[in-house]
């Protein structure tokens, strides 16, 4: 044994194992915090079971789940990228936790690419329960595979971008109500239960230009209806990303 086998070694860990540690740490978070349960995984599977199993909303043509799920799948990727992301990213920030990690040997954008990692891995969970459950429901999805892993990536930044935005601009309190209010508003209003054609024209165009319409649309329309690419869809999407992510970097406030 040398002398200098107890050596301390001061220093910040490889930038990598610091990424992954942090992300290890805010996926075991996302998942044990109940609301963050309620939000996605128990609401996006209820309202699948549900609409699927009850003919209470007129959905077209074709058996009810090959419609529902595109926009189920849609839902989830928001509750967390944008909903619970933006609820837990605003009370860190009123406790003072931003604040302590930022001056660790974290940096930033660091802690922000963790963020999105342990939202891509909660997504990776709903994805395969809900799947599975469509499936057991009697789900026949078709199309391109690579169109639908565009589409939900591009959605993930659109509304990571969005709900951090909020949690760095907002009051804690004022985040978890708008976050629930808007939760709720792009459920009813995004095409996600309810296809966009039964509201009125003139309000179809606008709400065909939200991330969570442009979302289940782009996922409908490849699930359900075999499209190659939709090309207009990943278009909305990608301009809520850059938008959303760039505000989010512009001003977001870390105390």
């Amino acid at each position: 044994m040398s002398a200098g086998t107890y050596t301390p070694r001061p220093g910040a860990a490889p930038l990598g194992r610091m990424i992954a540690a942090q992300t290890a740490l805010e996926t075991r978070m996302l998942l044990r915090n109940g609301e963050q349960l309620l939000l996605t995984v128990i609401i996006p599977t209820l309202l699948l079971v549900l609409f699927s199993a009850v003919d209470i909303v007129d959905t077209g043509a074709g058996e009810s789940v090959d419609f529902l799920t595109p926009g189920v799948l849609a839902l989830a990727v928001m509750s967390t990228a944008f909903t619970g992301q933006a609820i837990a990213t605003g009370f860190e920030r009123r406790y003072g936790v931003l604040k302590r990690l930022a001056a660790s040997p974290l940096p930033r954008w660091a802690l922000m690419t963790a963020k999105t990692l342990a939202v891509l891995v909660t997504e990776v969970l709903q994805v395969v329960l809900l799947t599975v459950i469509a499936f057991a429901l009697g789900w026949s999805p078709q199309g391109n595979p690579l169109a639908v892993l565009l589409l939900l990536v591009l959605g993930t930044a659109a509304f990571s971008g969005l709900g951090l935005l909020m949690a760095g601009t907002l009051k804690a309190e004022a985040t978890l109500a708008a976050a629930n209010l808007v939760f709720l508003l792009l459920l009813v209003g995004g095409g996600v239960i309810v296809p966009l054609d039964k509201f009125p024209d003139a309000v179809q165009s606008v709400l065909g230009l939200l991330p969570i319409a442009a979302l289940s649309d782009g996922l409908r329309d490849v699930l359900q209806h075999g499209a190659a690419m939709p090309w207009g869809d990943l278009g909305v999407l990608a301009v809520w990303a850059v938008l959303g992510l760039g505000a989010a970097a512009r001003f977001f406030r870390w105390e």
